[in-house]
């Protein structure tokens, strides 16, 4: 009986092993996602559904659906917590910061609006929440930060 249980116990202890070894494979076509970021999606994000991965070679992400809103949050190679984002309303821009962008960007339209919630506790240089407004015209796209103390920031030349 002693045998059947230390056999045992040696099979499962290498089951998990062998599990985190191979980066804790998702069945979503392959993609290596670490075993660190899987397990703390799965407590941060336990009622996620429709899960998907993606592994580039900086981070790691879930794209998820939750409580019927869509997010994606994101990991370093090490499986640490970066932060989450999701689309949110052009409305969620403070009116100051909406005026700012109606000053500098005259002539673009708002687009896409994604608040991102940083973790603070990786980087504490980091504002806690910003927000990235997409604003187009006819012959430009440029992305802006919006600090979280309402300041407009130029971020990226998109086209």
């Amino acid at each position: 009986m002693k045998k059947i249980f230390l056999t045992t116990a040696i099979a499962a202890l290498l089951s998990v092993n062998v599990f985190a070894a191979d980066g804790g494979k998702k069945n979503d076509g392959g993609t290596n996602v670490s075993y660190v970021a899987l397990h703390g999606f799965t407590v941060d994000f336990a009622d996620a559904k429709d899960v998907n991965w993606t592994v580039t070679k900086n981070t790691q992400k879930a794209t998820f659906t939750i409580d019927g809103v869509k997010k994606t949050a994101f990991y370093n190679l090490n499986g640490e917590y970066l932060g989450v984002t999701q689309r949110v309303d052009p409305k969620a821009i403070p009116a100051k910061t909406m005026k700012q962008i109606n000053k500098d960007y005259a002539g673009y339209e708002v687009g896409e609006v994604i608040v991102y919630q940083a973790n603070t506790d990786i980087n504490a240089n980091i504002d806690a929440t910003s927000y990235f407004v997409d604003l187009k015209n006819d012959n430009h796209e440029v992305l802006v930060r919006i600090t979280q103390q309402a300041n407009l920031e130029f971020f990226q030349q998109v086209k």
